[in-house]
């Protein structure tokens, strides 16, 4: 069945890339709603703004979600993620300005949060987009695919010049609670010179060695290290899942990503959308509900990060 938030819960921080104060607040919403963002600081005309895949103003830094009205939000992933990991299907996101606040980079304070508060069953079943038939999209050397599976797995692969990252690979089956206990703290990354230039371009104002992991060559320079050894592949399968969401409910297939990112998933989800035959529609009985993300999470296996 789907759920929603038993009671609003809100987070306090800074947008990554415009630097302002941001005050997001998330609230239950009835069976059926789907997930929508709305810009409380827009007083004139629609500030209610869809998360769905052909809403995304396809960017390579992050996720931005435009309404027909061009009100914008930026930055929507890593909540989408946490939302998709927790199994919340319906929910209204109130958001004071352009971005979601971008907490210690991760999905942790998110995944926390909404499950301190619980979420509740709603008398509703889940529909699910299960992938018929494989759908690849490539671009530039990188390579985005979705196979036809009974449930969501994610397989990344990331090859980066500094030592610090490298090539890393991983894969995970998304159920039992495995967002939450694998994926959830891992935190953006970038390299420093990446950090120069964006900032030379009025971009991360709001970036900090708090809230991204900075590398250069091979030396981690953010304070305390990494929290896993490929910490940077774990963030882009958290990414991956937060923008796989946005096809408005539930993935039944298998996500294949090779320096992937963003834009390019977004660009698959439109591929398979568009694809006759690749996908259908599914409402989910008990035994699929058991392999959706969300189900299986335990809160004493929540990361616990400072």
């Amino acid at each position: 069945m789907q759920h929603t938030l038993k009671t609003p819960v809100t987070f306090k921080g800074v947008g990554l890339h415009g630097g302002a104060r941001v005050i997001m607040t998330l609230r239950p919403a009835v069976a059926g709603h789907g997930i929508w963002f709305k810009r409380t600081d827009i007083e004139l005309g629609d500030a209610m703004i869809p998360a769905i895949y052909d809403r995304v103003e396809r960017t390579p830094l992050c996720t931005k979600l435009v309404n027909d009205s061009g009100v914008s939000v930026s930055t929507v992933e890593h909540i989408m993620a946490a939302l998709a990991g927790c199994g919340v299907h319906n929910a209204l996101i109130e958001v004071d300005g352009p971005e979601v606040p971008i907490m210690d980079g991760s999905s942790v304070a998110f995944v926390r949060g909404i499950m301190a508060k619980g979420v509740r069953q709603q008398a509703a079943p889940v529909l699910a987009y299960e992938v018929v038939k494989p759908v690849t999209v490539e671009k530039d050397g990188a390579r985005a695919t979705l196979l036809p599976a009974d449930r969501l797995e994610i397989d990344f692969s990331i090859d980066f010049d500094d030592a610090a990252i490298g090539q890393q690979t991983k894969t995970l089956d998304m159920c039992n609670g495995t967002f939450a206990r694998e994926l959830c703290d891992s935190r953006t990354f970038c390299r420093k010179a990446d950090v120069d230039m964006m900032r030379e371009n009025g971009l991360a104002l709001g970036g900090t060695l708090d809230n991204a992991v900075v590398v250069d060559g091979d030396v981690v320079m953010t304070p305390g290290g990494l929290r896993h050894d490929d910490e940077a592949v774990r963030h882009k399968m958290l990414d991956a899942l937060g923008d796989l969401y946005m096809a408005g409910g539930p993935i039944l297939g298998r996500y294949v990503g090779e320096k992937a990112g963003h834009s390019m998933t977004n660009t698959l989800l439109r591929a398979l959308f568009e694809t006759p035959g690749a996908v259908r529609p599914v409402l989910c009985d008990a035994e699929t509900t058991a392999r959706l993300p969300g189900q299986g999470l335990v809160w004493t296996e929540i990361p616990l990060v400072a």
